[in-house]
């Protein structure tokens, strides 16, 4: 018996709906999978391209690195020649007296070198108790601590001595002190009472500026306090200081009242102190008077900072500072000069 033609086209239809869905599916979720495996390759070819970015601008800045490192080392080998010229040929001095610093130009960029001689220092191995005292109160130390760091070095110096022994003897990593003169600045940070920040120096908020505020905010700034690092060495003097140099606290721990000794830091800035108006400079510096000197040591550290100079003559924001301690050695000397110590990366303003 035969169905009516109704019949008929309505289970075709049915029979034809049918067998599309499944196609219909198929494509959808292939089309879904095709999307997803697209934003998969697009998030890694974006995380990729930025490992690549970064790697390439660690690398720029790795090679500029290096590049102000060896021009750092420029300005230092033409400042240490052209201060042993200025002294074998006084009329003709490449670098003035008293100068402090001196920059350099040099086509792929600038440099300007510090120039601090070993007077600028008190002697460690040969400064007295008190002037030890003073020096460490001046770095903003309290009077009972700073007594105790200067009994310290006392301590340390001095042969056979036992009053701070227990308590090098008791600590984690203990030792015993070598009761000798110090060979090393940096041997100071294993005295009882040096602390990193008395040491190297810190940062503490500047005239006006709020306790614990950033560098950079509104209305507020921090000033750099030194350490003993810049005031002591194994090389300094043990009598007068140099004028131009010295820190403030140095010079108020020979006896020049600390007032004068900013002013004085102060007024170097604007020009240095010659032979010519130490005299004047004298007569108000009280008992510190006569421990004041200009130039006229051996030994010499030179801190270099450079920066680049980049393509359209503009200097880059990176810098580079190393520094060199120089000892000249006596004119018509078959060697001029050696170099003691130096120092791939150094401190600076």
């Amino acid at each position: 018996m035969k169905m009516p033609i109704s019949s008929e086209r309505s289970c075709a239809r049915k029979q034809a709906v049918s067998g599309r869905r499944p196609k219909r599916s198929s494509r959808g979720s292939g089309l879904l999978a095709v999307l997803w495996l697209s934003a998969a390759l697009a998030a890694i070819a974006f995380s990729l391209s930025v490992t690549v970015r970064g790697e390439i601008e660690r690398t720029s800045t790795e090679v500029d690195g290096l590049r102000c490192g060896y021009l750092a080392s420029a300005g230092i080998q033409r400042a240490t020649m052209e201060l042993l010229w200025s002294a074998m040929s006084p009329d003709s001095k490449l670098i003035p007296e008293g100068s402090t610093s001196v920059d350099y130009v040099f086509p792929s960029g600038n440099v300007r070198v510090d120039i601090i001689p070993e007077t600028a220092k008190l002697d460690v191995n040969k400064a007295s108790v008190e002037d030890l005292t003073k020096l460490i109160m001046a770095l903003g130390v309290d009077p009972g601590r700073a007594d105790e760091i200067a009994a310290a070095i006392e301590d340390w110096r001095q042969p056979g001595s036992t009053r701070f022994d227990g308590y090098y003897s008791g600590l984690s990593s203990s030792f015993h002190p070598s009761h000798t003169s110090f060979r090393e600045i940096e041997e100071l940070l294993l005295l009882k009472g040096v602390t990193p920040d008395i040491f190297y120096g810190t940062y503490v908020p500047a005239a006006g500026g709020s306790s614990g505020a950033a560098i950079g905010e509104a209305g507020s700034r921090l000033a750099r306090r030194s350490g003993l690092i810049d005031c002591l060495s194994v090389y300094g003097s043990d009598g007068a200081v140099d004028v131009n140099t010295a820190d403030a606290a140095v010079l108020a721990a020979i006896g020049i009242p600390l007032y004068t000794a900013q002013a004085i830091a102060a007024q170097r800035n604007n020009a240095p102190f010659k032979h010519d108006n130490l005299g004047d400079l004298m007569s108000g510096a009280g008992a510190g008077a006569g421990r004041m000197r200009v130039e006229g040591n051996s030994m010499v550290t030179f801190r270099a900072t450079a920066r680049l100079r980049l393509a359209d003559g503009k200097l880059s924001d990176l810098r580079r500072t190393s520094a060199a301690l120089v000892k000249y050695l006596a004119l018509g000397s078959e060697v001029p000069y050696h170099v003691l110590r130096w120092y791939d990366t150094a401190w600076s303003d």
